[in-house]
């Protein structure tokens, strides 16, 4: 492993246990290995966005009131500067892989309208979980390495990405595709002209969930499958 620089701290940490349930502030985390944090509804191992962290700069730029921006970790970070693919390491061994900003969607404007337009690009940045352990505010946050495979910000990229990743002679559905390029299900409806836009190449591989096409339909295991750079970092930490 490189030489690791610490670039921040972890300021304070929130669960949301339930979708329509707002962020909680707790004392600790405990984050699961290609899982995401116990207790959190975005835990989920066939998703790129895990976990969010949004930095305090947000924040005190926008005098915005805690958990607006619905983050998981808040740090004292500039998140707009970092990578997709960046390794970071939290407290004694906790390691998160940076995978795409956050777009500011207009969920944002629902309770602090404009908020989508002011924010910019610091909404924050999604991560999944390489090795998991406890966290807990004031633990150090540094960069390890090596960096692994990036990410593209734009989710129609991601679409792409996914399904290039798709085994041959198999179909995905539209829900679990937009499951695994981490974008909402109501995106599904925009697929359909954005797959034929791609060219004949594209064509067929991705299918509505009621389709009665009899090739296998690919539940996306694989697609965050461990790289060889990944394994190194698999082990679970005990705190």
């Amino acid at each position: 492993m490189n030489k690791q620089m610490s670039i921040g701290r972890i300021e304070a940490l929130a669960l949301r246990p339930t979708l329509a349930a707002p962020p909680v502030r707790v004392d600790g985390v405990r984050a699961i290995a290609y899982q995401g944090l116990e207790g959190d509804v975005y835990a989920d191992p066939l998703s790129p966005r895990q976990l969010l962290l949004a930095g305090t700069d947000a924040y005190d730029a926008l005098a915005l009131p805690p958990h607006t921006l619905r983050e998981n970790l808040l740090v004292d970070v500039d998140t707009s500067r970092l990578a997709s693919g960046t390794v970071l390491q939290v407290g004694d061994g906790v390691l998160l892989r940076l995978m795409f900003q956050c777009e500011a969607c207009g969920h944002l404007d629902a309770h602090h309208p404009g908020l989508s337009t002011r924010i910019g690009t610091r909404r924050g940045m999604l991560a999944r979980v390489l090795r998991g352990g406890g966290i807990r505010p004031g633990d150090r946050i540094s960069i390890a390495g090596p960096t692994l495979p990036a990410w593209s910000d734009d989710w129609r990229e991601r679409i792409v990405h996914v399904l290039d990743t798709l085994p041959p002679k198999s179909v995905i559905t539209y829900k679990r595709l937009a499951q695994l390029a981490g974008v909402a299900s109501s995106y599904c409806r925009a697929f359909p002209g954005i797959i034929a836009r791609l060219g004949p190449f594209y064509a067929g591989r991705a299918v509505p969930t009621q389709s009665d096409i009899a090739l296998p339909r690919w539940d996306g295991h694989g697609l965050f499958d461990p790289a060889p750079a990944e394994r190194l970092f698999s082990a679970e930490v005990v705190p």
